[in-house]
C-alpha cells in the first residue's frame, strides 16, 4: 500500500486485511497526519519514500514483501468478507495453477455504490511475488503477471469519491500526472483536444455507458472526469513551454 495523508479510511482498510497476513507493507510519502500512527498500530512495516512515479513506489513496496502472495491495495479500499474468504481459500491451496487474480471493484460516490458509466471493472490485485512485476508509470500503474490469471468473485469496496472537494483534488492531481505522461510519450495537445476530448469523456461515461442510471450526483462525477480531461490538455501547453 502507498500512503500520503491517508488517515481517513486507512484503519478500515487495514482492519479488513490484517488477518490475511502478518506482513503489512506500507510505502509512505512523508505523511503529516495520523497515517503513520495508524499503520504502526496494525503492526505494518512502514518505509518512508518519495517518488512521483507511482509504479516505482509500488515496485519498491513489492520488493519489501516477504510472502509468496501479495495483495495490493490503496488506502481508500476495503476488501469484502466474501473476498477475504476467497483469498484465504485460494492462496492456501497447493493445487492452484494460476499466478494472479483480477478482482472486481465496487466503487462508491458520496458513500453510495455506483454501477454504470465505466465503474464496473476488475484489476490485477492478488499475485505471486515470484511471477510478477509492476509497470513504471506516473499514474495507474499495472501489475504484470507471467503465468495464468484467474478471477475472484468477491469485491474490493473502493471509496474513491468521498466528497466533491476531495474528488476534484484527485482529478487535478491525476491531470497533472497524465499531462506529464502524455508529453513523455510524445503526444501533443491542440485546440481540438482541449475542446472535444472533455465533451466526449462526459458523453461516453454519462450517456453512452449509462452513468445517469446511478444517481443524480453521478452528474457531478462525470463532469469531474470531463474537467480532468480538459485540464490534462491545458497543462500540456504549460509543461511544454516550461523551462
Amino acid at each position: 500500500m502507498i500512503t500520503k495523508n491517508s488517515e481517513e479510511l486507512l484503519e478500515k482498510s487495514l482492519d479488513s486485511v490484517r488477518k490475511l497476513s502478518g506482513d503489512l507493507v506500507i510505502i509512505d510519502d512523508y505523511s503529516t497526519d495520523n497515517t503513520l500512527s495508524i499503520a504502526k498500530r496494525f503492526g505494518a512495516r512502514v518505509f518512508k519514500r518519495h517518488d512521483e512515479n507511482l509504479g516505482r513506489q509500488r515496485a519498491f513496496g513489492l520488493s519489501r514483501c516477504r510472502g509468496k502472495w501479495v495483495l495490493m491495495l490503496d488506502a481508500d479500499e476495503i476488501i469484502s468478507s466474501q473476498l477475504y474468504d476467497e483469498i484465504k481459500s485460494k492462496v492456501e491451496s497447493e493445487r492452484l495453477k494460476v499466478d494472479g487474480f483480477n478482482i472486481p471493484y465496487q466503487n462508491h460516490l458520496l458513500g453510495r455504490a455506483i454501477h454504470y458509466g465505466g465503474e464496473g471493472y476488475k484489476i490485477m490485485r492478488l499475485f505471486r511475488k515470484s511471477a510478477s512485476s509492476i509497470s513504471d508509470s506516473l499514474i495507474h500503474e499495472h501489475v504484470l503477471v507471467e503465468g495464468a490469471v484467474g478471477e475472484m468473485k468477491g469485491k474490493i469496496y473502493h471509496f474513491s469519491y468521498r466528497t466533491v472537494g476531495q474528488m476534484f483534488l484527485k482529478f487535478t492531481d491525476y491531470a497533472k500526472r497524465e499531462a506529464r505522461r502524455k508529453i513523455a510519450s510524445g503526444e501533443r495537445t491542440n485546440l481540438r483536444k482541449i475542446i472535444f476530448h472533455p465533451l466526449h469523456m462526459f458523453w461516453a461515461r454519462y450517456v453512452k455507458d449509462q452513468g445517469y442510471r446511478d444517481c443524480l450526483p453521478r452528474l457531478i462525477l462525470d463532469l469531474g472526469f470531463a474537467y480532468m480531461e480538459w485540464l490534462t490538455y491545458m497543462l500540456m501547453l504549460f509543461y511544454k513551454n516550461k523551462p
